[in-house]
């Protein structure tokens, strides 16, 4: 049974979704839970408003250095999500996410697609085949459990964001290559990779980038869509760091961790993996700990050296990223998981019975 929601918050807000984003576009997304073929359930895939495209995606992002006059309205305490692919780093800040989802990306011969979620706050990026004729991806304007569905224009395929896999069409049941995503403050950004290239407002479309478009929903405890299951433990809204490994599931509290670099040693589902999260700079990530020769590496957190965040007993450092910049091992990349930052609400929805990590 879907959760009810507070109606008259709801309705508002719905409001603000569609003036911000300029109205339908037709496509298939009017269909909702009424087609068939849906690997989830057909009855909670709900239309968003804006229709198929009504939120445009980037197509031909244009980036620029961290101090482009573009992006001088972004604020110390703005998120980025950055992307380190083929040794070149991106930041994707989400004022312009807020209002776009999706952005389609080339680095070298390597396409890929990062998206971003404003009502689940979850941003993941995947690996796209640079082979096919239509390599692009775009928002459907259907979501399951308030979260983003997407589809490839190859073969108009849905794509379920947070489950990272397509739902329905020629290719449901696929899952894609992830790629590992960073999410921080600009402030943090900035200090970490000075010589970053940041998606700037020169995206095609006129929109209000200095404005949130979904008034106070980042912090009120209000959903605009029902979801499946609502987890009261924390706060809906609160930023974690989660990891799901077959039925195992288990989140971190983001502003839970100490304003320097933690290192947590953890077992989820019998992978050995490492929690690192810092809550000044707003970021968590997890990492597995079991190298590809089965090593099992031990690591401690450094401190004030950001992206550096630790090292390990054999005298490696490693970056935030999971890449080692120095040491017997420069080079090598820990191997990321099922995990990504999400609001708890989404997390808990999407993954039933998760662990609470209490500092």
């Amino acid at each position: 049974m879907r959760t009810p929601i507070r109606t008259g918050a709801a309705a508002t807000m719905a409001l603000i979704l569609l003036a911000s984003c300029g109205g339908g576009g037709g496509g298939d997304s009017s269909s909702g839970g009424s087609s068939s073929g849906w690997l989830i359930p057909a009855n909670e895939v709900v239309d968003g408003g804006p229709g198929q495209d009504g939120i445009p995606s980037i197509d031909r992002p244009v980036f620029g250095t961290i101090d482009d006059p573009s992006l001088d309205f972004l604020r110390e305490d703005d998120y980025v999500v950055g992307v380190l692919l083929d040794g070149e780093v991106l930041g994707f800040p989400h004022p312009i996410l807020n209002y776009h989802e999706v952005v389609n990306n080339k680095v070298g011969f390597d396409d890929f697609v990062l998206s971003y979620c404003p009502l689940t706050g979850s941003a993941v990026a995947w690996d796209v085949d640079n082979s096919i004729l239509k390599p692009d991806y775009g928002v459907s304007g259907l979501l399951y459990n308030s979260n983003l569905i997407l589809y490839d224009r190859e073969t108009r395929s849905h794509w379920s964001q947070m489950l990272q896999k397509s739902v329905r069409g020629p290719r449901a049941g696929e899952i894609p290559s992830r790629i590992q995503v960073i999410e921080t403050t600009w402030a943090a950004w900035q200090a970490m990779y000075p010589d970053s290239k940041v998606l700037t407002t020169d995206t095609g479309h006129e929109r209000d980038y200095f404005a949130y478009p979904y008034g106070t929903y980042r912090w009120n405890d209000d959903l605009i869509f029902g979801v499946s299951n609502l987890d009261n433990r924390l706060h809906p809204k609160l930023r974690v760091v989660g990891m799901h490994s077959g039925s195992t599931s288990k989140v971190y509290q983001i502003d839970s961790f100490p304003p320097g670099n933690v290192a947590l040693h953890e077992q989820i589902n019998g992978e050995p993996v490492v929690v690192v999260g810092n809550g000044e700079a707003g970021f968590g990530v997890i990492y597995s700990r079991e190298l590809d020769d089965g090593t099992i590496l031990d690591f401690s957190p450094l401190q004030d050296r950001l992206p550096i965040v630790m090292a390990d007993s054999e005298g490696n450092e490693w970056d935030v990223f999971g890449r080692a910049v120095s040491g017997p091992r420069a080079g090598t990349r820990l191997d990321s998981t099922q995990s990504y930052v999400a609001y708890w609400f989404a997390w808990a929805t999407f993954f039933d019975n998760t662990e609470i990590h209490f500092n």
